[in-house]
C-alpha cells in the first residue's frame, strides 16, 4: 500500500527546494490523501504550460524544461520503489509523486 507521510515531505523539501531554487521557480510541497507527495508550481523563469507526465519526460520536453522536470521528479524519489505489474493487475508503489503546475501560473520572463 503506497503511504506518504509528513515527515517524508519534511525529508524530502531540501532537494525539491534546491531544484527550484537552481531554476527560478516557486512552488509548494503537499502531501495529498496520505499516499502522494504534490510539487505545485505557482511562478517562474520557465516557460511551463501543463501538468507533465513524470514517466515521459524524455519524450514530451525538451532543454532546460526537461532538465528541471527530471531534476525534480528525482528529488521527489527519495524513498521511492515501483514493483508493480500492470499486466497482473498487480500495484506496489512506495508513493506517487505528481508535478502540477498552477492555472494562473505566471512566466516571470
Amino acid at each position: 500500500m503506497s503511504y506518504f507521510s509528513q515527515e517524508m515531505k519534511k525529508e524530502m523539501a531540501p532537494g525539491i527546494k534546491s531544484v527550484l531554487k537552481k531554476y527560478g521557480v516557486k512552488g509548494s510541497i503537499s502531501v495529498r490523501h496520505h499516499s502522494s507527495v504534490v510539487v505545485k508550481l505557482s511562478k517562474g523563469k520557465l516557460d511551463l504550460k501543463e501538468n507533465p507526465n513524470i514517466y515521459c519526460l524524455d519524450s514530451h520536453y525538451e532543454g532546460e524544461i526537461r532538465d528541471f522536470y527530471k531534476e525534480l521528479r528525482d528529488a521527489m524519489s527519495l524513498g521511492y520503489y515501483d514493483n508493480s505489474d500492470p499486466q497482473s493487475d498487480y500495484f506496489d508503489t512506495a508513493f506517487y509523486r505528481h508535478i502540477e503546475v498552477k492555472d494562473n501560473y505566471e512566466f516571470i520572463n
